[in-house]
């Protein structure tokens, strides 16, 4: 008597049948950030949490190591406020590496472009050169993507090989507390390029919210000018800067009023996105209240520089109010 032999993958509840890819095309196992300021770091450390090689590019060995310092004590933090172990701590750190050397970016699956400049000219070109450097070294279907909301995509993009693989992924500080992301296509954004960026923003449980491309998207064209609103109320003397911050935190539910949360953003980018705005809209509320502009030249930034609207010390916490000149 003979018997023929079956093969059990034909009771399988689904067949293969081709083999299984290594990586499929949404995994992210690397991810590349250009300029590890505090939203870098936060979104450094929001990436490494989730099992994720974090590799960031930084100009100087100074500021790789005040970053990796920053990103140490902001673990300690939390470890403090029993929301992370040692091990934890050990374990995001050892996924984060910071480089000088945009080679080092191979391999990544996305690159987020996050990088501080003074004033709208300087910073495209600067966004544009960082671009030809990521694309030289990254695989041709891996993703560029900018967190900056005053400059559109479709320009810094317009120089690049493949200007389908770039997109505006806007992460609202802090990026790893804040559930909500901003995510604009430009004119050459594929539609495979948007639907991966928009699983990546989800892995992180965030609400995707799409927006056309506009400078200041959501966020910024609604926040700069409350900021820039608030300072005129305060020099024509309506209500002091407390009582300022006070009715929107108490009123409105606002988290932190808007003199604080110029201070947290800083103020040289509020007068720097305000200033893109009013290029590109021409309207007189995006206009920089002179209060503003006048903080930037005397350097009082806000807590980056522990004197803005209030003074910090230097973990970062309000101390005082600053004696409005």
């Amino acid at each position: 008597m003979s018997y023929s032999v079956e093969s059990i993958e034909g009771y399988a509840i689904k067949r293969r049948d081709k083999p299984v890819e290594k990586k499929s095309r949404y995994e992210f196992t690397k991810v590349g950030i250009v300029g590890c300021g505090i939203l870098g770091q936060e979104i450094s450390r929001m990436v490494s949490a989730h099992g994720i090689e974090v590799i960031f590019i930084e100009i100087s060995e100074e500021k790789i190591q005040a970053a990796l310092n920053s990103l140490a004590t902001e673990l300690d933090a939390m470890i403090g406020r029993w929301g992370m172990t040692e091990s934890e701590k050990r374990a995001i750190l050892s996924r984060i590496k910071g480089t000088m050397n945009y080679e080092d970016l191979e391999g990544a699956d996305i690159v987020i472009e996050s990088v501080k400049s003074r004033s709208r000219e300087s910073s495209v070109d600067l966004r544009k050169r960082i671009f030809r450097e990521v694309e030289k070294y990254i695989d041709p279907d891996a993703i560029i993507a900018t967190n900056s909301t005053t400059l559109v995509i479709t320009e810094m993009s317009s120089e690049l090989e493949y200007p389908e693989r770039c997109v505006s992924l806007h992460f609202l500080s802090p990026a790893d507390k804040i559930p909500v992301v901003e995510i604009a296509r430009g004119l050459n954004t594929s539609d495979d390029t948007f639907e991966k960026v928009c699983q990546f923003a989800r892995l992180f449980d965030k609400k995707v919210v799409q927006v056309i491309e506009s400078p200041g998207i959501i966020s910024t064209r609604l926040i700069a000018p409350l900021i820039n609103e608030a300072c005129e109320i305060l020099l024509e003397g309506v209500g002091n800067l407390q009582d300022i911050d006070a009715t929107m935190k108490m009123g409105f539910g606002f988290p932190l009023g808007p003199f604080e949360l110029a201070d947290k953003i800083g103020l040289d980018t509020i007068v720097r996105w305000l200033d893109n705005l009013y290029n590109e809209f021409g309207d007189l509320k995006y206009k920089a209240s002179p209060l503003l502009k006048k903080m930037v030249r005397a350097n009082h930034l806000g807590r980056e520089t522990l004197k803005g609207f209030y003074l910090y010390d230097e973990e970062g916490k309000k101390v005082e109010q600053l004696e409005k000149d």
